[in-house]
């Protein structure tokens, strides 16, 4: 199995931050990109990506909060650790309400930081993994014709077979033959299966 390639992003307009920050996070063998504004990370920012953003939270032109509200737009769902000289708790609660990891103040103790970024890498992986189960389940349903996916659904709501025959106008029979369909096209080997796989798929 290839390992995901994971890369973390500085976004701060203080170079000798974003250089101190850049050097620390590479010494622990991670791989980091630097932006010295907003704008110049956005404008290269590529969704499929796999990371976590440590964003200065007041820079000139689009703040940090402003960045993380048009990721928040654009669907980009990096973790993000917030840095800051001058934060508050309002700005805090917005940070994390807008689903942000973390909200560090300067000084911070370099360990703390790492911690929490290694941290953001693991939600960043498991949400992507996640995804990725949800789109391949979603694949499958797909493969269904109008009919089984209204006896799936039924199906999964705790019908009988009878019940859906009598709602759907079939014969039993017919209702059987769709069940065997649906499993078969899912690859379900039970009705907990194909239960637990219709609710991952959303």
């Amino acid at each position: 199995m290839t390992t995901l390639q994971q890369t973390v992003f500085v976004v701060d307009d203080d170079v000798a931050v974003r250089t101190s920050l850049a050097l620390l996070i590479r010494s622990m063998g991670l791989t980091v990109e630097a932006f010295d504004s907003a704008h110049a990370f956005l404008s290269v920012c590529d969704p499929e990506r796999s990371g976590c953003l440590v964003l200065d939270i007041r820079m000139p032109g689009m703040s940090g909060l402003e960045m993380q509200e048009e990721l928040v737009r654009r669907a980009i769902g990096l973790p993000v650790i917030f840095i800051t000289g001058h934060g508050d708790v309002s700005m805090a609660v917005r940070a994390m309400k807008l689903g942000a990891v973390d909200f560090i103040e300067k000084p911070f103790n370099d360990q703390h930081l790492l911690d929490r970024i290694n941290q953001a890498l693991e939600v960043d992986r498991t949400a992507r993994a996640a995804r990725a189960e949800r789109a391949t389940l979603a694949s499958r349903i797909d493969l269904l014709s109008p009919r089984e996916r209204e006896v799936m659904e039924r199906i999964v709501a705790g019908q009988a077979n009878k019940v859906i025959a009598i709602e759907l106008g079939l014969s039993e029979r017919t209702v059987e033959i769709h069940r065997a369909k649906v499993m078969t096209k899912t690859g379900a080997r039970s009705l907990a299966e194909l239960v637990t796989m219709v609710n991952r798929a959303g």
